[in-house]
């Protein structure tokens, strides 16, 4: 003798409970992302800095709710760690260029504006890209298209097409590496198969 069937309500409960745990867990990522960014913008990592990125990033979460940003992506540890030490190497080799720069008398920077189509057009993967792109000296992102997945980029000290590749190349390069350290298996197959120069000229 069977039981009496679940009713509507049981059935949807775990549903509506996985959801729920999905959205604690992108606000988790989200609040994590900030309170990065806001370590990195006062260069100094404290008890101090972690708290007040800890208490912003909830100030702006709750009263400046962003856009859902769903996390369909796995970490992957040894590539987050091969991704960080490259971000810090980058970030020194480009202060140190910055600093050149400012010593030389004289000297007039050229800067261009570039336009680099990502390969992997996600909210997230725009956001991540643009701010680990942004964040090294040198480069500033103006806009961002979340239609067509595109960067547009200031580059300080261009001189010629050359640079503007590489520039170019550099984006793509992070991109690759922040899709290897927190994408998911699918996004890493198109990363794969997408042909180079897919990126958009101006």
């Amino acid at each position: 003798m069977t039981g009496p069937p679940p009713t509507a309500g049981t059935s949807r409960r775990p549903g509506a409970l996985r959801r729920r745990l999905g959205r604690w867990r992108d606000q988790a990522v989200a609040l994590g992302w900030l309170v990065v960014v806001w370590t990195l913008l006062w260069g100094d990592i404290t008890w101090a800095n972690l708290v007040g990125g800890l208490l912003v990033g909830g100030a702006v979460l709750v009263f400046f709710p962003l856009p859902a940003v769903s996390f369909g992506g796995r970490l992957r540890p040894r590539a987050l760690l091969a991704f960080a030490g490259r971000f810090v190497i980058e970030l020194v080799n480009a202060s140190l260029h910055i600093a050149w720069i400012a010593v030389q008398p004289g000297y007039r920077p050229r800067g261009a504006i570039i336009a680099v189509r990502l390969r992997i057009a996600t909210d997230l993967n725009l956001a991540l890209t643009a701010e680990a792109v942004s964040l090294v000296p040198g480069t500033l992102i103006l806009e961002i298209d979340r239609d067509s997945g595109t960067l547009y980029l200031h580059v300080l000290d261009t001189h010629d097409r050359a640079d503007l590749d590489v520039a170019r190349e550099h984006a793509l390069a992070v991109e690759r590496r922040i899709v290897r350290a927190v994408g998911s298996n699918a996004e890493l197959r198109r990363l794969d198969v997408t042909p180079p120069g897919r990126e958009t000229r101006p």
